[in-house]
């Protein structure tokens, strides 16, 4: 696993909806009609990061949003595991 250049995680950007860069990680805040359907979400995020062995730096929930942060620690900075764990989530319904 190698660390994207700041090029390819503007190029990435680009193709993701709403992740922003913050220091050497990728976050996006979710926000949802209400506590029910943030725990679904948090649950599915958690899933998801389970199967593809990518957790996240952190994952806060609050009553109808949740915040969520990815780094690779191996590469002190992004890689395409972020990003791909990124689309991923875009993909999920709540």
């Amino acid at each position: 696993m190698e660390k994207l250049t700041k090029n390819e995680i503007s190029e990435s950007l680009k193709k993701l909806k709403d992740w922003k860069l913050k220091g050497s990680s990728i976050v996006k805040s979710f926000k949802t009609k209400g506590f029910p359907q943030t725990m679904g979400l948090a649950t599915s995020i958690g899933a998801l990061c389970q199967a593809h062995d990518h957790h996240p730096d952190y994952l806060t929930m609050k009553y109808d949003s949740i915040d969520v942060s990815f780094s690779s620690h191996d590469v002190k900075g992004l890689s395409s595991r972020d990003i791909k764990i990124a689309k991923e989530i875009d993909k999920l319904k709540f």
